[in-house]
C-alpha cells in the first residue's frame, strides 16, 4: 500500500513548491491513517451538518495544518539526526496548532460573555493559529503570500495610520485584529475556509477516487482513441485529455505531469518541437482549471462571492471553457499543417474498445454528479453520492476498487488536499484586511478613475494586475484577492454599458427622475465640473431640465447621464438607480462577468514568464528550455485574453441557450482567424501582406452583438478559405 506522497503518480499536491518529507515506515502508516481519518470525517459532517460553521473551518485547518508539518517538513534535514529533530518539532508545531484551535472553539462563548476582552490564553492561541498559517503557506507555496500576509496585518496596526490619501488607515490594536482574523466571517475560518472545508474538499477527493478507479488512464485512452487518427492527431490528444483530466483535479500541474508524461513524447515523436509539445500540454492543462465541473476551486468561491448558484456557473462555463481548447486545437493543426506533419498515432485503441474497458468507470461517476446538481442537490451531497458511484461502477471493470483501493484514495484525497486547504486558509488574513479597511472598495475607485470609465481599459488593468500577483500567488488566491479588489469596479462599468443602451433614445425611468429631482441644475453643472466627467455644463443643465421632465434622450445625453451617475454627490445612489432600471437577470449577468473575466485572467499565471510553474513542468519532460517553452505557452494560450472580452460585451453568460450557441459559433470562427493571422498560415501559408486582413476578419467575427458585421466576417473568412485551401494545393501539386 502506497503511502508516500512523491510515489504516488496520481497526486495532485505537485502544485507545491515545497520540499516533501519521506515518508517511509511509521511515518508514512501515520500520514496515511490520518489522511483517512480526516477524509471520513469531512464525508460525515458534510453530509450530516451537524457542526457550526466556525468549528467545521477551524477544525479544517487543525486536520490538513497537521498533515502539511507531516509531509511538508520545516527545513531540509542533513542527516538522519538532523531530519528526526526537523520532524520533532514539526511534530510540536501540529501540536500546539491543534490545541490553539481547542482552545478558540472551547472558548468562543466564554469570550463573548466578557465583552471579547482578551485575556493571555486567547493572544497566545490567536498568535498560534495566525504564525501556523502563514508558516505552512511558505512552506507549501514560497515566500510571496506569507510577504503579502504580513505586509497587510502590519498595516492594519502599525503602519497603515502613516500612509496618506485614500489607502490611509488609522488602525487597530492587535486584540481586534486577532479577534477578526479568527472568528470574523472574512477571516480564516469565514466562508472561504468553509467553501474549503466542504465543496472543495469534496471535489477532491472525488477526483482521487476517480483516479484510483483508473480513470486517469481511461482519459489518456480515449483521447488518443478519439484524436490519435487527426493530422497531428497527438496534440489533439494533449488537447482533450488535459480537458478530460480538468473534470477529475482541476489543478494545471498536476493535469501536466499526468497527461504530460505521455502526450509530449508522443507529439515529439510524430515530429512537433519539444518546445512546442510542452507548450501545448501546458496551455491545455491550465484550461483545466476552466473546464467543468470542477474548475479548481473557483466556481466553489465564485458562488459564495456572487451569491450565484454554483450548478448556473458551472453551466454557462462549459462553451468558453470549449472555446479555450479549440483555440489551442487550431494551434496544433496549423502547425501540423506548416510542418507536413502527417504521421498519426499508430497505437490509438479503438474507441469502442475503451468504453467497454473503463468508460462506465468513469462516465457513470461523472453522470451521477451533473444529474444530481442539476436535481437540485447540494453540490456537498452530488458529490459524496458521485464517490459512492464510483466504488460501484469500478466493479462494472476489471479495476474493481475494494477496501485497500478505497482507503488509498481517502488517503490520496487528503493528501491532495493540503496544499489547497492551508492556501485557502490562510488568503482569509488577507481578505479579512480587505474587508476591514475598505481597500477593496479604494481599489475599485482607482480602476473606475484610471479605466475612464473604459471597460476594456478596465480589463487591461485587472490583466496586469493579474499577472503580477500571479508571479507569487496561486490561480485560486490570486483569483479571491483580485474579486475582492475589482470586481465591484468591473460590475459597475459593464452595468454602465447596459444602462447607456438602454436609456439610449427613450424616456428617462422614474428611478432616473427620482434622482435628478434631488439636485438642482446649478448643483448638476458644479457637481460635473468638480468631477472632471466629460460632461460640458450645457449639457448638465439639458439633462437637468430634461430627465425630470420625462422627455426622451440622445444617446449621447444617455453617455453623459451614466457619467454623472460617478460623481462622488450622485455615486452613492447609483447602484440602486441601475436596480431599478436594470433586468435583475442583467444585473445577475454584469455580476457573473465580471467574476468570470477576473477568474480567467487569473489563470495566465500558470504560462506567463516569468513564473510559470505548468510551462516548467511541462519542460522539464520535453526537455526544453523553461523560459522559451513559458513564452510557446502563454502565446498559445491567448483565447485566455479574447473569452473574457466576450463576457464584458456580450450575453455569453446569460443563460439563454440560443444566444451562447450564436456567440460561441462566431467565436470559433473568429479565433481561428486570429490564430491564422498570428501565425501566418492557415490551411496553407499565405502572404504576410494579407495578415492584417485576416486579422480584421477575425475581430468582425468576434464583433459583440452586430448579428451583421458577423455575418459579413463569416462570408469573408469562407472565401478566404477557400483561396487558401485551392492555393495549398496548387503548391503542393507536381508540375
Amino acid at each position: 500500500m502506497s503511502t508516500s506522497p512523491q510515489d504516488d503518480d496520481d497526486d495532485l499536491s505537485i502544485d507545491s513548491g515545497g520540499k516533501l518529507r519521506s515518508l517511509d515506515g511509521t511515518l508514512g502508516h501515520v500520514v496515511f491513517g490520518l489522511g483517512v481519518v480526516i477524509s471520513l470525517a469531512h464525508i460525515w459532517y458534510n453530509t450530516f451538518g451537524l457542526l457550526s460553521d466556525l468549528t467545521k473551518s477551524a477544525l479544517h485547518f487543525a486536520a490538513f495544518g497537521t498533515l502539511c508539518a507531516l509531509v511538508f517538513p520545516l527545513a531540509r534535514g542533513r542527516g538522519r539526526v538532523h531530519r528526526r529533530i526537523l520532524l520533532g518539532i514539526d511534530i510540536a508545531i501540529a501540536a500546539a496548532l491543534v490545541a490553539a484551535i481547542v482552545y478558540l472553539l472551547v472558548n468562543e462563548v466564554p469570550l463573548a460573555a466578557r465583552g471579547f476582552d482578551y485575556e493571555v490564553g486567547d493572544y497566545v492561541a490567536g498568535l498560534v493559529i495566525v504564525v501556523a498559517a502563514i508558516e505552512f503557506t511558505r512552506r507549501t507555496t514560497g515566500w510571496i503570500i506569507p510577504i503579502i500576509i504580513v505586509v497587510c496585518l502590519t498595516y492594519v496596526v502599525y503602519w497603515g495610520k502613516y500612509v496618506g490619501g485614500a489607502l490611509g488607515f488609522p488602525g487597530l490594536s492587535e486584540e481586534v485584529l486577532l479577534l477578526r482574523s479568527t472568528y470574523n466571517e472574512d477571516g480564516m475560518f469565514g466562508f472561504i475556509a468553509s467553501i474549503s472545508s466542504s465543496f472543495v474538499f469534496m471535489f477532491i477527493l472525488f477526483g482521487a477516487f476517480l483516479m484510483k478507479s483508473g480513470a486517469g488512464e481511461f482519459v489518456i485512452n480515449i483521447a488518443r482513441a478519439a484524436a490519435g487518427r487527426f493530422v497531428g492527431g497527438p496534440g489533439f490528444v494533449a488537447v482533450l485529455g488535459s480537458g478530460l483530466m480538468g473534470t477529475i483535479s482541476g489543478s494545471a500541474v498536476a493535469n501536466t505531469v499526468s497527461t504530460g508524461v505521455i502526450t509530449i513524447p508522443l507529439m515529439k515523436r510524430s515530429g512537433f518541437p519539444a518546445r512546442f509539445a510542452a507548450g501545448v500540454e501546458a496551455s491545455a492543462s491550465t484550461g483545466g482549471q476552466l473546464m467543468p465541473p470542477i474548475m479548481g476551486a473557483g466556481a466553489f468561491v465564485m458562488a459564495n462571492l456572487t451569491g450565484i448558484q454554483y450548478l448556473d456557473i458551472v453551466a454557462v462555463s462549459f462553451l468558453p471553457a470549449l472555446l479555450y481548447f479549440l483555440g489551442i486545437a487550431f494551434y496544433v493543426r496549423i502547425e501540423a499543417k506548416r510542418r507536413h506533419l502527417y504521421s498519426f498515432d499508430e497505437d490509438a485503441p479503438r474507441v469502442m474498445t475503451v468504453l467497454r474497458q473503463g468508460g462506465v468507470a468513469f462516465l457513470l461517476p461523472i453522470a451521477v454528479l451533473i444529474g444530481m446538481l442539476v436535481k437540485g442537490f447540494t453540490p456537498t451531497y452530488a458529490a459524496g453520492f458521485a464517490i459512492v458511484a464510483v466504488v460501484a461502477a469500478s466493479w462494472l471493470t476489471p479495476n474493481r476498487m475494494g477496501p485497500r483501493k478505497i482507503l488509498e484514495a481517502l488517503a490520496l484525497g487528503a493528501r491532495n488536499m493540503i496544499l489547497t486547504a492551508v492556501l485557502l486558509v490562510s488568503v482569509g488574513l488577507i481578505v479579512n484586511v480587505i474587508a476591514t479597511t475598505g481597500v477593496g472598495n479604494t481599489f475599485s475607485l482607482m480602476i473606475a478613475a484610471w479605466s475612464g470609465n473604459s471597460v476594456l481599459i478596465a480589463i487591461v488593468l485587472i490583466a496586469i494586475a493579474s499577472l503580477v500577483l500571479g508571479m507569487g500567488l496561486p490561480v485560486t488566491a490570486a483569483y479571491i484577492v483580485l474579486a475582492t479588489l475589482s470586481a465591484p469596479a468591473l460590475r459597475d462599468l459593464i452595468l454602465q454599458s447596459e444602462m447607456v443602451s438602454v436609456l439610449a433614445g427613450s424616456a428617462a425611468p422614474a428611478s432616473f427622475t427620482a434622482v435628478f429631482l434631488l439636485f438642482t441644475p446649478d448643483q448638476l453643472v458644479a457637481a460635473a465640473a468638480a468631477a472632471n466627467v466629460t460632461i460640458s455644463p450645457d449639457m448638465a443643465a439639458a439633462l437637468a431640465a430634461a430627465v425630470p421632465a420625462g422627455d426622451a434622450l440622445t444617446g449621447a445625453q444617455a453617455s453623459a447621464l451614466i457619467s454623472l451617475l460617478n460623481v462622488p454627490d450622485v455615486a452613492n445612489i447609483a447602484g440602486n438607480v441601475a436596480s431599478q432600471v436594470l433586468a435583475p437577470a442583467v444585473l445577475t449577468t454584469a455580476l457573473l462577468s465580471a467574476h468570470m473575466i477576473i477568474f480567467w485572467l487569473s489563470q495566465d499565471s500558470n504560462v506567463t514568464p516569468p513564473v510559470c510553474l505548468t510551462a516548467f513542468a511541462a519542460a522539464a519532460i520535453a526537455g526544453s528550455g523553461p523560459m522559451a517553452t513559458g513564452l510557446t505557452a502563454w502565446k498559445i494560450a491567448k483565447v485566455l485574453y479574447i473569452v473574457p472580452l466576450l463576457f464584458a460585451y456580450t450575453p455569453f453568460l446569460d443563460g439563454h441557450l440560443g444566444t451562447a450557441l450564436q456567440i460561441f459559433l462566431f467565436g470559433v470562427l473568429g479565433i481561428y482567424a486570429v490564430i491564422a493571422a498570428v501565425e501566418g498560415h492557415a490551411e496553407a501559408p499565405y502572404p504576410w501582406a494579407l495578415r492584417p486582413v485576416l486579422a480584421g476578419i477575425g475581430i468582425a467575427l468576434l464583433w459583440p452583438s452586430d448579428l451583421p458585421v458577423n455575418l459579413a466576417g463569416t462570408a469573408l473568412l469562407v472565401a478566404f478559405m477557400v483561396w487558401n485551401i485551392r492555393a495549398g494545393r496548387r503548391m503542393t501539386t507536381p508540375r
